[in-house]
């Protein structure tokens, strides 16, 4: 079962998900606008911020409407809109289905009940970004490329936890950005790669035995959890005035990752 965002990246994996293997359900936690009031207090100054950081939102925004084509549709399954993925309607939906691995991108931060729903296997999450490095939001990889920190972009699997991208470790892996012609390709080079990862990672929980790898992140050096109110017009900036400088960057020594073992066929 998959628990996901509506956004056309979380189509996309599920759609990759279910033509490798089956799907019994899926909720779709679907994403809330803001109210009239709230946007026309700060209307100039949304106006004003996409026309400084263009290329931010532009590439961003590219990426989904390349998913969004590649991907029109949802699978062939069993489909559940909510508006929270705690409501209630899912947590009978999931009881229902009685999952064997429940799968989790996207959403807002899982919650009892449905954090404790009986999964054969277990619940596992991927976060886009380095855990524990770099966690939280609305972007990792911006975060990275703000704080010139370009030895810490990539992607986690993890056991799902109460906690913010804070789970146990199934595996981890970086991604060097650099050569990246635009802000939309290294966009695209992360997301891709966590599809990827998550597919492995599938993989490995499917075919291997338990117990399965849960590294805790309390075994590693200490991250940084990020939040959007953060994300100001000064990392914007940062962010730009490093993206055009990356060609000087001397990547630093990458961080302690996570393998998984080796699967294939021999």
């Amino acid at each position: 079962m998959i628990c996901c965002g509506d956004a056309p990246n979380q189509k996309a994996l599920a759609n990759k998900i279910a033509e490798q293997y089956p799907v019994a359900g899926i909720i779709i936690e679907q994403k809330k606008t803001a109210s009239s009031a709230k946007v026309g207090t700060s209307l100039f100054r949304k106006v004003w911020d996409r026309f400084l950081f263009h290329s931010i939102y532009a590439a961003w925004k590219k990426l989904q409407q390349e998913y969004d084509k590649q991907f029109p549709e949802w699978p062939s399954t069993n489909l559940l809109k909510v508006d929270s993925i705690n409501s209630m309607e899912a947590v009978a939906f999931s009881k229902k289905i009685a999952p064997d691995l429940v799968i989790v991108s996207g959403t807002n931060l899982i919650k009892d009940p449905l954090l404790n729903i009986q999964a054969g296997i277990g619940i596992i999450n991927l976060h886009t970004g380095l855990s524990p490095y770099v966690k939280g939001g609305p972007n990792c990889t911006n975060w990275c490329i703000a704080n010139n920190d370009w030895h810490l972009a990539g992607n986690t699997i993890m056991w799902i936890n109460s906690g913010i991208d804070a789970g146990n470790i199934i595996t981890t892996e970086t991604i060097d950005i650099r050569s990246a012609d635009s802000l939309y390709d290294a966009h695209k080079m992360v997301m891709e790669h966590a599809h990827e990862l998550y597919l492995k990672a599938i993989r490995y929980l499917l075919q291997g035995q338990p117990p399965y790898i849960a590294v805790d992140q309390s075994e590693f050096p200490n991250g940084k959890i990020f939040y959007t109110k953060m994300w100001t017009a000064e990392k914007r900036a940062a962010l730009l005035r490093n993206w055009r400088n990356r060609s000087k960057v001397s990547l630093q020594p990458p961080p302690r990752t996570i393998s998984l073992p080796d699967l294939s066929p021999k």
